[in-house]
């Protein structure tokens, strides 16, 4: 069957079925650009909607922080060591004091690291909060294989401002966690009016 060809006046003529195709023709090159435009849309769309905002301590406040938690220790006899880190277990600020153990430098750390993931969900505050929970019922969340860099030992805190979480701080060195938290705590109060 012949689809096209030139009639008597030189022009071309098509059949039904050529003008079937050149409509559906355009229908799928129509659907093409609307799909097109749809992508186009979601990915101009997205580059706004996929932008996450984090609030963390600016680097002053979070040497301020490890500094004030030592000192504070300090004055009531132990040698400690403490760690700022932000939300995602980064660390921001590290002081060892004077006569720390060695052993403090990552014990600290693990503590603000724990305090800053394992607090969360369970919208706790600190990692004795996470102990004295495991100590009351049988620990059925906790991981059978340990968790790098995750501890359940008491002296890391979650630090809050304006009623969210933005880090952690752990403290690591005192003759007991108890006594590692309530430096922390003391610390962070001197802060608190700062982080807005």
């Amino acid at each position: 069957m012949i689809r096209s060809g030139r009639g008597a006046g030189g022009s071309i003529a098509t059949t039904n079925e050529d003008n079937q195709q050149g409509d559906g023709m355009s229908r799928i090159v129509a659907a093409g650009a609307v799909v097109a435009l749809v992508i186009v849309g979601i990915a101009a769309g997205s580059g706004a909607q996929g932008l996450v905002s984090m609030q963390k301590l600016s680097a002053p406040l979070a040497n301020e922080l490890v500094g004030d938690t030592v000192a504070i220790c300090a004055q009531k006899g132990y040698t400690v060591t403490a760690v700022v880190v932000d939300l995602d277990g980064v660390r921001q600020a590290m002081l060892r004091g004077n006569g720390a153990p060695i052993h403090t430098l990552d014990n600290a750390f693990f503590k603000a690291y724990s305090a800053a993931s394992l607090t969360l969900a369970r919208k706790e505050d600190s990692t004795k909060a996470v102990a004295e929970r495991m100590a009351k019922a049988a620990p059925t969340t906790v991981p059978s294989t340990p968790l790098p860099n995750v501890t359940y030992a008491v002296g890391g805190v979650t630090i809050m401002a304006g009623g969210a979480p933005i880090g952690a701080i752990g403290v690591s060195g005192a003759p007991g966690g108890q006594f590692d938290d309530d430096c922390a705590r003391a610390a962070i109060a001197k802060i608190q009016d700062r982080m807005k």
